[in-house]
Order: structure tokens, then sequence, then C-alpha cells
């Protein structure tokens, strides 16, 4: 009910003004954008509580945000997504401006499609949907499995069902395959994504590479990930998209595995940083740390458990931690449920589970193949009206029109 609430609070203040999408670029700080935008820091960075603070630098490069104006051309509301759960609202009331994080109001759709390969499953893909995320994701899916340019020939089939979010009519963060096929020498292969959300391929065995249990030994878990939840006593919405493992200042901090560093520094939330991209898009955050091993520098390349820094209790920290962070597609996730899921293997209730959820799979995508299944493609000429400027239609017009999807 609160959700809907929000959605009408949403669209009924928007009613008379002129809204606008734009993407968040390279390089922008939350509080560059502040200054940017002329919006005052005090009330809307300054005077936040610490979490509220450390969440403004989980903004990611690229993320569409709404802004609306009023009759005046002033900034009357802003919503810049934080994850796919929660977002930043910036409003102005009485000539003040606030800020609290919100849910974001979204549906979800399952998708579907299914073409003939006629130069690369990626190009193909991008060629039918438009989409270089669904090429990323149908391609990473195979990519320890099978050799695309070695096997795979003009002709053959692929298909794919997956989930996308929608946001006000629009694709929303990334989508989830939920099913991967690709035939080739005359043999139909899968990809299947299990209910303990890891990838599993038609024998029931892993297919991904997994991190380290913990990147700092002798620690303990003070705070565990959550992309969402309502404090009841501070009666706002929080996020805290990592774990936080207390530890001894000066304790070793390990990469989680093999990758290249792509920023040492220093931000005002999280102190001393660390972020490393690995394969597969996953990327890893180490804040909080005291310093770093010497000769640590971005664009250095590291091996899984290597020392990297040492915890400590820089930015806005109440003791010393170590703030670990991992990202999938710049989408936080859980690193306690990656490696919990990497250490178990499918017995029992388990494998039973998957060898009928399997089973179901393959039967919808024999459907898709059988039936031809399109890509729905969007209508360049959209007439869904999102917000109303007295009476006339104002579409969400997109300011950089380069390929986001």
């Amino acid at each position: 009910m609160k959700l809907l609430f929000i959605l009408f609070l949403f669209t009924a203040s928007l009613f008379g003004s002129q809204v606008e999408t734009f993407r968040w670029k390279d390089g922008e700080t939350y509080l560059s954008f502040l200054e940017r935008n002329k919006l005052p820091l005090k009330p809307l960075y300054y005077k936040l509580d610490e979490d509220e603070q450390q969440l403004t630098e989980e903004i990611m490069s690229g993320v569409h945000y709404h802004v609306s104006k009023n009759d005046a051309g002033e900034l009357s509301q802003i919503f810049i997504p934080l994850n796919d759960e929660l977002q930043i609202h910036i409003y102005k009331h009485d000539k003040n401006y606030f800020f609290e994080t919100i849910p974001i109001v979204s549906e979800m759709r399952t998708e579907a499609f299914v073409l003939k390969i006629d130069h690369s499953p990626y190009l193909d893909i991008i060629k039918e949907t438009g989409s270089k995320k669904l090429a990323t994701i149908f391609v990473n899916s195979f990519k320890s499995s099978l050799n695309f340019k070695r096997d795979l020939k003009k002709g053959d089939t692929l298909a794919m069902i997956y989930e996308q979010k929608y946001r006000l009519g629009k694709p929303f963060s990334m989508p989830r395959l939920k099913v991967a096929m690709i035939e080739m020498n005359g043999k139909k292969n899968f990809i299947y994504l299990n209910d303990d959300d890891r990838f599993y391929n038609e024998d029931g065995n892993e297919l991904e590479e997994f991190l380290l249990a913990t990147p700092v030994r002798n620690s303990r878990i003070s705070s565990e990930f959550t992309k969402k939840r309502f404090h009841p006593i501070l009666n706002k919405y929080r996020a805290h998209l990592g774990v936080d493992y207390a530890a001894s200042s000066g304790t070793p901090v390990m990469a989680a595995g093999d990758g290249k560093i792509v920023f040492v520094g220093e931000s005002r939330g999280y102190g001393n940083m660390i972020k490393i991209q690995h394969s597969d898009d996953y990327l890893t955050l180490y804040a909080h740390l005291n310093s770093f091993k010497k000769g640590v520098r971005s664009g250095f390349g590291v091996k899984k458990g290597e020392i990297i820094a040492y915890v400590g209790s820089t930015g806005l920290s109440t003791g010393p931690h170590l703030h670990f962070g991992l990202y999938k597609d710049k989408d936080a996730i859980d690193p306690l449920r990656v490696v919990q899921v990497a250490t178990k293997k499918l017995q029992g209730r388990e494998q039973s589970a998957f060898l009928k959820l399997k089973s179901n799979y393959k039967q919808s995508i024999d459907l898709h193949i059988k039936n031809e299944t399109k890509f729905e493609k969007e209508s360049n000429l959209d007439t869904t009206c999102y917000f109303n400027n007295g009476g006339s239609c104002v579409q969400d017009k997109l300011q950089d029109t380069s390929d986001n999807s």
C-alpha cells in the first residue's frame, strides 16, 4: 500500500512539470552533481547521517535518473537509482530542498526470443534487439564451455528467456537470464539459472569461478548486505550495499579474485578505497582502509589472495573494519550469498528441484523455437504518456541517446 502511495505522489507531484531523463556521467560524484546544478550542499549532503552519505557514493556511472522542473524552470524533484530497488529522492518544498531514499516502483516482465545465426551470437542479438546487455549476458554464459568461433555455423539457432524490470514503461536495470540455448553441430546446449541464483549446465555443474570466502582473516561480520529495508525507528529506508568485516587496524586485506585495479584513492564516505575489476563484469570494492600496500596502483593486475591494503577506519567509520562490496554488471550483490552458493554442490532435494526446473525450461525453449518467437521491439513513436504538463503529454525524453540497453 505504501508503494502505491509513493507512486501516486510521484505521478501527482509531476503533474504540470517538465520531466527529463539523463545518464549519470563517468567521473560525476554526488557532490559535483549538486554543485553543477546549484543545489544546496548542507541539507542535501552535510546534514545527512553517515549511512546516507555513504549511499550517495554508490551511484553508478551510466544510470538513468529523472529530473522534473516547475513552471519557472527550477529543479523540483530528482530521482537517482542506487540499485534496482532503492533510489535517492531530492525534492523542493516551501523553498527548501530535502533528501530521502525511497523504493523504486517497477514491474518485472518475462521475455523471450529466438533467432538464426548469421554472423555471431553477439552481433546477431544486438541486431535483433538493439541491446548490448542481452548480447553480453548470453555470450558470457557460454564463454567457459563452448567455442563459438570453431563450432558455430550460419543458420544455427539460439534462444533465451530472461526477466526484465520496467520503470515508467522503459527497461530498467540489467536483464536477468533464466535460460539460454544455442544449437551447435546439431546439439542443443543449455545454460540454466537455478533457484540459488547460480548458473548450471546440462549436467548440473556450476559454471563460474568464485571469489575468496573472506578478504580479511581473523575477522567477524559486523554488518550484512541489504538493498532495501525500512527502519521502524528512523522511519526511513536504509541500505547497506556490502559486508562489513570488523578486524584490528592494520590487518591485511586480500584481493578477492584475479583482476585489474581500476581505482586507488580517497573518498569522503568510504575513506581510503580500492576497486578491482574482475572477469565476467564482476567488480569488488574495499573501503575504510588504513593504508595501501606499497606499489598498489590503478592499472596494476592482482592475483586472488594477494595483499592489497590494510584494515583501517578512514572516511565515515566508527571503528576499524573493512567494507567489502561486490558488483555484477554495476549492480550491488550480496558477497556472502555468492560465496555460500559456491561452496555447496547440488544433492538430494536441491538436485531434484534443479532437474524439474531444467525440464520446465527445456519445454519453454522448445515451444519458443516452434513458434519462432521474435523480440518485441519498443515503438519509436511511443504514445504512452507517463507525465502530464497541463493536459499535454510529455514524453520521457532521454537526453543522451547513445545505446545503454
